[in-house]
């Protein structure tokens, strides 16, 4: 189940709002938006807060609106919409970043912290032309994915688990075992260029 999201460090609200009826929702996909609340002052979202850029600079952190919601120390952006069940599949277009880090993390994960280094977050990582999974600060390699344009993250909340989908095969690369406690959200961060995502997908046949 997808459910949008509103939280704060002192209450979490989480809406009961339905996306529709469960064969609609399958049909559908799970759907989600960048959530600029969360977003990093070096990070500015477009394409109808789809996608993700990176500026060195970036906003001057002053001007922007106080909210226990944004990340203040590493450059990661939330998606707006938690999941807690189901099997659900998106896709990210990542040729226009060469360090980057993809995944899912915890509602509730710190904001002084970065998806990857804490226990909370599952990820995908790309950084030096090579690919790893990180979980509290550990890194694992990945093999046999290279730098593609773009691929897909599988997340299947009842096996507890996380997959790196090779787009042009239609095939697993790697699965992250994890420990999902409560409602997770697609998390990403990057260090250049930018991250478009797509959702909304169905879970291709043979996934």
């Amino acid at each position: 189940m997808a459910l949008p999201f509103a939280r704060s460090f002192c209450s979490c609200r989480w809406g009961a709002k339905r996306l529709g009826g469960a064969a609609a929702e399958a049909r559908r996909g799970f759907s989600f938006k960048l959530d600029e609340r969360t977003a990093h002052s070096s990070l500015a979202l477009f394409r109808g807060d789809t996608g993700v850029k990176y500026g060195i600079v970036g906003l001057e952190p002053t001007k922007l609106a106080l909210n226990v919601e944004r990340f203040r120390e590493w450059a990661v952006v939330l998606a707006d919409t938690a999941v807690t069940s189901g099997r659900h599949y998106w896709e990210v277009t990542v040729k226009r970043s060469h360090q980057f880090r993809i995944g899912v993390a915890d509602v509730d994960m710190s904001r002084h912290s970065c998806i990857g280094v804490d226990d909370r977050s599952w990820v995908f990582t790309y950084a030096q032309r090579k690919w790893h999974t990180m979980l509290a600060n550990e890194k694992a390699p990945v093999e046999g994915i290279g730098q593609p344009e773009k691929v897909g993250l599988l997340l299947e909340y009842e096996a507890q688990k996380l997959s790196l989908v090779d787009v042009s095969r239609v095939a697993v690369v790697h699965t992250l075992q994890t420990d999902f406690r409560g409602p997770v959200v697609p998390a990403f961060a990057l260090w250049d260029g930018e991250l478009l995502t797509q959702s909304g997908l169905e879970v291709p046949e043979g996934l």
